[in-house]
């Protein structure tokens, strides 16, 4: 149920020609490597709190941190004609920049390698996304998403399809990024392929992690570390799983509607049972007392996730935290603008207007620098 995605089926699985050895040559790999963190649960409430996703989390966290990493990626990887690399990037760049303006915008503060990093990322997981829910996905079988993760091997192994995952085999060669979060956000376009239902906010949360908490692990290496934070690293990498566990739960509130006219129920099925509540509810598109109790409820633990990503946030490098900060303030305005629709979200889609969005930006500008200072006092 995700809405990243933008291309067309065709446009990434065998409609490319592949690229062949004229295009490449030969470089080592370089790497970054930060220090491996722990963990951290939430002490508010059990439901927060996911041994089985916090352990996969950790094995991710550990492989970005072993100063070997890219050694086992392979030391020497594809090195592009730089004419074709630069048009590689170009077209992320373009992506990025038609389909996630306001994150777009904050990645211009950035270095341009991290910069050109961070747009492969985002490319990748948009094509990902599209695989499920895109304009062909009708064609979806088990069969793609297996020839996809077979793609993303090759991307590793300096074996690249396309333009585009040539832009990402170059981030790797780049930075410590391990093959795990891609491999589980695939297996989040799985789950979408044969679950519309999730018992509890435990099942939910998984998928969350599988589908959006990934995107904060891929791109830790990248945004890097301030050396002054005092933040734990520990706490940064939490930080960017809870950022991304907060925008899918608030994609799932904004449209629980367009869900429902799928036949898909993204919020958990004890939780509307407790207010009362049934699939049924959803499915009439009524909007009532009981159904705003419990949208209030949902919101709440949306927003403990922001809130909890802010620390980390701000303990990025300085050049990488205004991107993130502006991915943080757009997503609490959709839950504002559900409230202000009287949380119908069953008739209506939230969304942030345009010049709200632009109004955001020097909003996170300031935050990435004020709060960031507020940490060291």
């Amino acid at each position: 149920m995700c809405t990243k995605a933008v291309f067309s089926l065709n446009s990434y699985i065998g409609a490319s020609h592949p690229i062949t050895p004229t295009h490449v040559h030969t470089i080592r790999c370089r790497t970054q490597v930060p220090v491996a963190p722990k963990i951290v649960k939430f002490p508010q409430s059990p439901k927060l709190g996911i041994p089985y996703t916090d352990q996969r989390v950790w094995e991710i966290v550990q492989r970005q941190s072993q100063p070997n990493l890219a050694t086992e990626k392979g030391s020497k990887g594809p090195e592009f004609a730089p004419k074709f690399l630069a048009e590689a990037y170009e077209r992320c760049k373009n992506v990025c920049a038609e389909y996630a303006k306001t994150f777009y915008l904050g990645t211009r503060l950035m270095t341009e390698e991290r910069q050109k990093a961070i747009w492969a990322i985002y490319v990748w997981c948009r094509r990902t996304d599209e695989l499920v829910d895109g304009p062909n996905a009708i064609h979806m079988s088990a069969a793609v998403l297996d020839r996809w993760e077979e793609r993303l091997h090759d991307i590793f192994y300096g074996r690249p399809y396309d333009m585009l995952d040539a832009a990402l085999t170059d981030t790797i060669c780049k930075f410590p990024i391990d093959i795990k979060p891609f491999k589980d956000m695939i297996e989040g376009m799985r789950m979408d392929t044969r679950k519309c239902r999730y018992h509890n906010f435990e099942d939910l949360y998984l998928y969350c992690y599988y589908v959006a908490g990934t995107v904060g692990l891929m791109s830790v290496p990248v945004m890097g570390i301030a050396p002054d934070s005092p933040t734990s690293i520990h706490n940064i990498y939490n930080a960017a799983l809870y950022l991304g566990i907060g925008n899918q739960l608030t994609n799932i509130l904004r449209d629980v509607g367009e869900d429902a006219l799928r036949g898909r129920v993204y919020l958990p099925q004890d939780e509307l049972a407790q207010f009362g509540l049934c699939d049924e509810d959803v499915f009439s598109r009524r909007v009532t007392d009981r159904w705003r109790e419990f949208m209030k409820e949902q919101i709440t633990r949306a927003r403990f996730y922001f809130n909890q990503a802010e620390e980390g946030a701000s303990a990025l490098d300085k050049d990488s935290r205004w991107p993130v900060w502006s991915s943080l303030l757009l997503y609490r305005n959709i839950l504002d603008a559900i409230e202000e629709n009287d949380y119908d979200n069953l008739t209506k889609r939230a969304y942030v207007g345009r010049t709200r969005k632009l109004l955001l930006l020097p909003l996170a500008y300031t935050r990435s620098r004020t709060m960031s200072n507020l940490l060291l006092l």
